[in-house]
């Protein structure tokens, strides 16, 4: 076979193999978005759901029965840390007052006593207003008080 020709043959071979590979990764590509998608997605055919009929039957009996079993028991503290507390706290007050307004009220005066959390609002020095006040049980997160001054 004259040399032009074994170097056209392999030419055409070396360009058939780089189309075959970008084949090859494009079908490997989408088979793994594929696999990525099914593994991950949260599929709720495969998943008992109670339903909302259940939920309503466990509130009433909840809400009808004085002595029952529960994790909570208010008397150990289910808030342990400031943190928590001032999440908690975060997420009732910007439900109430503008977010920016509480934000500015930053850094908060957070004290823990006898199982409650009080969480007090700053203003810089000078600074003429009122900021909230929030009381939060540790045993079961009841919100006992919460104010904003003027």
């Amino acid at each position: 076979m004259p040399k032009v020709l074994k170097v056209l043959k392999v030419e055409i071979q070396i360009k058939i193999n780089k189309t075959i590979m970008k084949y090859f990764k494009a079908i490997f590509i989408i088979t793994l978005l594929i696999l990525t998608i099914n593994t991950y997605s949260q599929n709720k055919s495969k998943r008992l759901i109670l339903g909302r009929t259940y939920a309503e039957k466990k509130l009433k009996e909840v809400l009808k029965k004085k002595e029952q079993y529960n994790l909570i028991d208010n008397k150990k503290e289910i808030i342990k840390d400031s943190v928590t507390a001032v999440n908690i706290a975060e997420t009732i007050l910007f439900n109430f007052f503008d977010k920016e307004t509480i934000i500015d009220e930053r850094p908060y005066e957070i004290y823990h006593i006898d199982k409650h959390w009080i969480i007090i609002g700053t203003l810089p020095k000078g600074y003429k207003g009122g900021t909230f006040l929030i009381i939060i049980d540790a045993t079961n997160c009841r919100v006992l008080k919460i104010i904003h001054g003027k």
